[in-house]
């Protein structure tokens, strides 16, 4: 599946520094290999000439095309003596048949990096960042494409491809005496059903069925509630006093909601939930969230 292999990158770690990390006992090979979802080579690539970087693979890119959504490769590393090293460059798929074209995997990394491919790898001198992997599989987030934020991970900081801090975060808290938040689909009914507990009808006759985005910050309260739309639109096509009304509405009936805390490599976040109003002429509301 394109889709998927074209997002993964591997980070290969010896048996000692496995067991350090994961704190894993059984292994079945000399090496054990973990998912990650960071663009360390993107990022030496990037800086390349375009015309060279485009037949690197023998792939053509659109123009304007952002480089990580169009490989067809991956990429796997090695951490060894606190350093961050690219071992192997191989098409999407090799991994998961289980063997490795070295030969070729050897070809592509010296096309790339010609005299810095020594003792069979390459130093990652060019990488500051994190480097994170899963520790659970529950998903607490995901963007839809890439980006996924785990209930527990572990995070690497690298710095000039050196190894520095290596933590182990839990990425949600979950409080009894807030609101359960870990599945991100959920979170508008649960608005919604606060909103029910509104009345709608006013003697101005504002509207107030639109469409939202309600922030809730990195402190689990609702701190935000916005159209979803420009200023210019909101501008054009809403009156002033109709427009304050609503939001103050939406926001007054949300405010005192708590949600658990949800981190992102151990930092609280905040986050935006999409809800659609429906409000009847008796001012009932109704849910046309979708």
């Amino acid at each position: 599946r394109r889709t998927e292999c074209a997002f993964f990158h591997f980070l290969r770690f010896k048996i000692k520094l496995y067991c350090l990390l994961s704190k894993r006992t059984v292994f079945g090979e000399a090496y054990n290999t973990i998912a990650t979802y960071n663009l360390i080579l993107e990022q030496y690539l990037q800086r390349q000439d375009t015309a060279k970087r485009e037949q690197l693979f023998g792939l053509a890119f659109r123009d304007g095309a952002s480089f990580n959504c169009w490989r067809g490769y991956q990429a796997i590393y090695k951490i060894e003596n606190d350093s961050l090293f690219l071992v192997d460059i191989i098409n999407c798929g090799e991994l998961r048949n289980g063997k490795i074209d070295k030969a070729q995997s050897v070809d592509k990394i010296k096309s790339i990096f010609g005299d810095k491919f020594k003792n069979e790898k390459v130093f990652i001198d060019w990488f500051d960042g994190y480097v994170n992997f899963p520790l659970t599989d529950k998903v607490l987030r995901w963007d839809g494409v890439f980006y996924k934020i785990f209930e527990r991970e572990k995070v690497i900081t690298i710095s000039n491809g050196l190894v520095g801090k290596i933590e182990d975060f839990d990425n949600y808290i979950d409080d009894k005496k807030r609101i359960d938040r870990r599945d991100k689909s959920k979170v508008s009914n649960i608005l919604f059903k606060k909103l029910k507990k509104t009345k709608w009808k006013n003697k101005s006759d504002y509207d107030c069925g639109e469409k939202y985005l309600v922030t809730i910050d990195e402190n689990g309260s609702v701190s935000k509630v916005r159209m979803l739309y420009t200023d210019e639109e909101i501008e054009k096509y809403y009156e002033k006093d109709e427009y304050n009304f609503c939001i103050n509405k939406m926001f007054n009936a949300l405010k005192d909601l708590k949600f658990d805390i949800i981190k992102d490599k151990g930092k609280p976040i905040s986050e935006e939930i999409y809800i659609e109003t429906w409000i009847e002429d008796n001012g009932k509301i109704k849910n046309w969230t979708h």
